[in-house]
C-alpha cells in the first residue's frame, strides 16, 4: 500500500478488513465472521437449540461447526443473533389510542436472542387484541381477532429476512384499526410486492439464519411462509415505506352506529347499544358457538356444523342461524342469493363487538 511517497506493507488485520469491505455486497451478513474476537456463545443456549433440532451434543465447538457458525476457527454473525451473551438483538413494542402513532397507551422494548424475541412479539400482540372463542367438542379454544398462524409467521419473517446491517430494530405497532410488524430491509432484487403475493418467488437475505430457524422448524427451506399468511390472513396488506418493510392485519373496527350510541347513552346516563339490549343477545349456546366459530373468517352451514363440533346441519342449528342473521348479529355473503350453494355467514360488526365485550 502506498501512503505519501512511501510503500507500507499492510497488517494482516488491514488486508482482512480491505478484502471484507469489497466483498461485504457480495457476501451475506450472518455468514460474515463476527469482528468482535472476545465474543463468546451462551453454552447454555447453544446446548438447547442442539437438543431443540435433535442433534447430539457433545461440546461447544463442535456443535457451533456443525450448525455451520464456525469457519476457519472463527464465529459468524449467525451466532451473536441466536446465542449471544448478553443478548444484542432489540424489539420495540407499542400499543396506540388510535390509528395514528399521536398517543402511545402501552411500550415495551425487549433485549434478548432471536428465538425468545420472536415469542415476545406474539406474547405482546396477543396480548393487546380481542380473543374470542370457540369450542371444540367441550374444549374451549381460544381464536384471536388476527389468525395466529399468520401473525406468528409474519413475526419470524421479520426477524429472519430483515437486514441486520440497519442498526434499527423491528418493531410491533398496534393501532385501533390494525396491527404492524415492521423490519428494518424491503425486499431484495428481482421480488416485488406483486410478486411476493403469489408465493411463487423466494430469496433469503439471510440464508444461515433460516436454515437455523428451518432445523427447529420454525421456517421451511421451501420458503411457504408469505403463502401461509395469505392463506390464513387473506386481507393482509404489504407495503415498503423508507427502508422498512410492513406486514399489516385488519383489525374490526367498530361501526359508526354503534360508536354514537354508545356516546349517547354515557351523556344520558342510559344504556343504548342495541348489541347490549336483551333482546338482541343470544340465549342458546348453539347461537354463541356459532358466533365464536365465525371470528376469523366466513363459513357455510356445513363448516360452522364442523367447527362447533355438530355431525350435521341440524334444524336447531339453522334455526339460531336464522335468528343471528335477522338480530343483524351475523350476515350472508351472499344477501342477493340466500339459498345459493356458496353461501356463507360472518359476523357483523355488531356481532364482533358482542363476543369480544362479553
Amino acid at each position: 500500500m502506498r501512503v505519501a511517497d512511501e510503500d507500507r506493507q499492510l497488517s494482516a488485520k488491514e488486508l482482512e478488513t480491505i478484502i471484507l469491505r469489497k466483498n461485504r455486497a457480495h457476501r451475506n451478513w450472518d455468514s460474515e465472521p463476527i469482528q468482535d474476537e472476545s465474543f463468546k456463545p451462551d453454552t447454555a443456549k447453544l446446548r438447547s437449540f442442539v437438543r431443540k433440532a435433535g442433534l447430539t451434543w457433545s461440546n461447544a465447538a463442535a456443535a457451533l461447526e456443525n450448525l455451520g457458525l464456525s469457519v476457519d476457527g472463527r464465529l459468524v454473525n449467525a451466532a451473536r443473533v441466536f446465542f449471544a451473551k448478553p443478548p444484542t438483538l432489540t424489539l420495540r413494542c407499542a400499543v396506540f389510542a388510535s390509528t395514528t402513532s399521536a398517543t402511545i397507551l402501552d411500550q415495551h422494548d425487549f433485549t434478548a436472542d432471536i428465538l425468545t424475541l420472536i415469542d415476545e412479539a406474539e406474547k405482546y400482540v396477543l396480548k393487546n387484541i380481542l380473543i374470542g372463542m370457540r369450542l371444540d367438542g367441550l374444549v374451549r379454544v381460544d381464536v384471536p381477532e388476527i389468525n395466529r398462524e399468520a401473525l406468528r409467521e409474519a413475526i419470524i419473517n421479520a426477524f429472519c429476512h430483515r437486514d441486520y446491517r440497519d442498526r434499527d430494530e423491528v418493531r410491533v405497532a398496534i393501532y385501533k384499526d390494525r396491527v404492524e410488524i415492521r423490519n428494518p430491509g424491503i425486499l431484495m432484487d428481482g421480488i416485488s410486492l406483486k410478486t411476493l403475493k403469489t408465493g411463487k418467488v423466494s430469496r433469503r437475505r439471510n440464508p444461515l439464519i433460516a436454515d437455523l430457524l428451518r432445523r427447529i422448524h420454525l421456517v421451511e427451506a421451501w420458503g411457504r411462509g408469505i403463502p401461509l399468511i395469505l392463506d390464513k390472513a387473506p386481507d393482509v396488506h404489504f407495503s415498503q415505506v423508507a427502508g422498512i418493510f410492513i406486514t399489516e392485519f385488519p383489525r374490526p373496527v367498530p361501526s359508526k352506529e354503534i360508536v354514537s350510541g354508545a356516546q349517547s347513552g354515557a351523556q344520558s346516563g342510559t344504556e343504548s347499544r342495541p348489541e347490549s339490549r336483551p333482546e338482541s343477545r343470544p340465549e342458546s349456546k348453539v347461537a354463541m358457538m356459532i358466533i365464536s366459530s365465525l371470528v376469523q373468517k366466513p363459513l357455510g352451514k356445513i363448516e360452522i356444523a364442523r367447527a362447533i363440533g355438530h355431525q350435521s346441519v341440524s334444524g336447531e342449528l339453522k334455526k339460531q342461524i336464522l335468528w343471528l342473521n335477522e338480530h343483524g348479529l351475523i350476515e350472508r355473503t351472499l344477501p342477493e342469493k340466500p339459498n345459493s350453494r356458496l353461501q356463507k355467514y360472518r359476523l357483523t360488526e355488531k356481532g364482533r363487538r358482542m363476543i369480544y365485550e362479553g
